[in-house]
């Protein structure tokens, strides 16, 4: 059963809202406290989406490996320029960024997991070596955004069922999957092959 919308819209607070100009295009940036955990999601607008059903959405976590320091092992920051490409060619859209480090358990446990990784376990296996749960994502904040946001329904861009999961499971409504297909390279197939053969992620175009 879906949660009360007020139980996900009380999890943040705003905070602030701007312009921002960037390489890829400018932004309407809105800041929101989590007022589970402390940290602070940001909402990447194009666009009026207030009352707009079928709103596309990427709902984004935070991946400072790959998106400041440049990694090969995972193909996040390719998603996350998509996402934030689409928004402006299909405009209006969102990319929401929430500040969930390594499917939810941190960067130095991430950064362990790496390294049981270059002994020849799959991401699977390495979070289960540290006793760590395969994904501790939440996406309460993600939900409020919307919310706040006064979106009615959304596509949301994921290849990832548990994250159309969990979000139903809080009251949005989506009304249709956009795929995140990335190329694979050299250091992130046996990643991406994981996804896909062990937790359920979609790798394939829809027909």
């Amino acid at each position: 059963m879906a949660a009360p919308l007020s139980l996900a819209s009380a999890s943040i607070e705003f905070v602030a809202e701007t312009l921002l100009p960037t390489t890829r295009g400018g932004y309407r940036v809105r800041a929101y406290r989590d007022l589970r955990d402390g940290t602070e999601p940001v909402a990447l607008i194009q666009g009026e989406v207030a009352g707009l059903e079928s709103v596309p959405v990427r709902v984004h976590d935070e991946c400072l490996t790959s998106e400041v320091l440049g990694s090969l092992k995972c193909d996040c920051r390719e998603q996350l320029d998509y996402a934030l490409h689409y928004i402006r060619d299909h405009a209006p859209g969102v990319v929401i960024y929430l500040r969930q480090e390594g499917r939810g358990i941190g960067l130095a446990n991430k950064i362990a997991a790496y390294g049981l990784q270059e002994q020849g376990h799959d991401t699977v296996d390495a979070n289960r070596l540290l006793g760590l749960p395969d994904d501790a994502r939440r996406y309460e904040a993600a939900a409020g955004i919307l919310f706040e946001l006064g979106i009615c329904s959304i596509r949301l861009m994921t290849n990832n069922p548990r994250k159309i999961e969990k979000l139903q499971e809080l009251g949005v409504m989506i009304s249709d999957r956009i795929p995140v297909l990335i190329t694979a390279n050299p250091h992130n197939a046996g990643y991406l092959a994981a996804k896909a053969g062990r937790m359920g992620h979609n790798m394939e175009p829809k027909g």
